[in-house]
């Protein structure tokens, strides 16, 4: 199998590393190819006014000056055109790509990218909690990645489909089991920009969330992260309303 991995987080993030771990556990023949520098929250964006830039890292080891979407199609349709891969694994992603994460995230896009060109693809988080992000537990997705990812590919990913996955933020042997979930949804309530000033007195902004109690749905995977459970969503590319197509096309049709 030929596995071709990607991330958001650039090509010297620890947890693109620990993606090639979890290939290499299911394949000897894996293929890197990521952005230069950190793309996270870029969405599914592609590069149409630059040019794409590049550079042989090592030996089947690639960065791209451009967005995950970016890396994807020139692994594809560049490096590996002569045998395109079997696989492509995104990430694995530093912090949590749940709930509306999943419109934002550049690891998610990877995967849709993948998706796209015909090619099964999945997406993989590792969340990290109170200790911030110089403590994330790289470890728990190392260890549950390549039986998580062969579990997957044996009930099968059909055309049209990308899976997320996310890992708790626990130790491994704390992992409470697997569960197939919906995509959840935040209280938006809790988005706030933070402003600031700079040394000169001018104000510049961040986007932030505020801290409150928040209780997510059941099925979700927001819940299932929140009880120790490594969250599966299977995701479509087609975004098509089915419910609202029939009635808009009773209403207006």
């Amino acid at each position: 199998m030929r596995i071709l991995v990607t991330n958001d987080d650039g090509i010297h993030a620890p947890g693109l590393k620990v993606l090639e771990e979890i290939a290499r556990a299911i394949s000897d023949d894996v293929w890197i190819v990521a952005p230069e520098t950190d793309q996270s929250g870029v969405s599914h964006s592609l590069s149409l006014n630059d040019p794409l830039r590049l550079r042989r890292v090592s030996e089947k080891h690639f960065a791209v000056k451009g967005t995950p979407s970016d890396c994807v199609i020139m692994g594809v349709r560049h490096i590996l055109k002569e045998q395109g891969p079997d696989l492509v694994l995104s990430g694995v992603n530093r912090g949590q790509n749940v709930a509306e994460d999943v419109t934002y995230s550049g690891t998610i896009a990877g995967a849709m990218e993948g998706t796209i060109l015909g090619v099964r693809s999945i997406a993989m988080s590792q969340a990290y909690g109170a200790g911030g992000r110089a403590n994330v537990k790289w470890h728990t997705a190392a260890h549950h990645g390549p039986r998580t990812v062969r579990r997957i590919l044996e009930a099968g990913i059909e055309p049209g489909i990308l899976v997320n996955v996310n890992f708790p933020d626990c130790e491994p042997d704390e992992v409470r089991g697997l569960a197939v979930v919906a995509q959840g949804m935040r209280n938006q309530q809790l988005l706030a920009i933070d402003e600031r000033m700079d040394g000169r007195g001018n104000p510049y902004f961040w986007l932030a969330f505020a801290k409150a109690r928040f209780e997510p749905a059941n099925g979700t995977d927001l819940k299932a992260i929140a009880e120790q459970r490594i969250a599966v969503t299977p995701l479509r590319l087609d975004l098509t309303d089915e419910p609202t197509l029939t009635r808009f096309a009773q209403a207006l049709g």
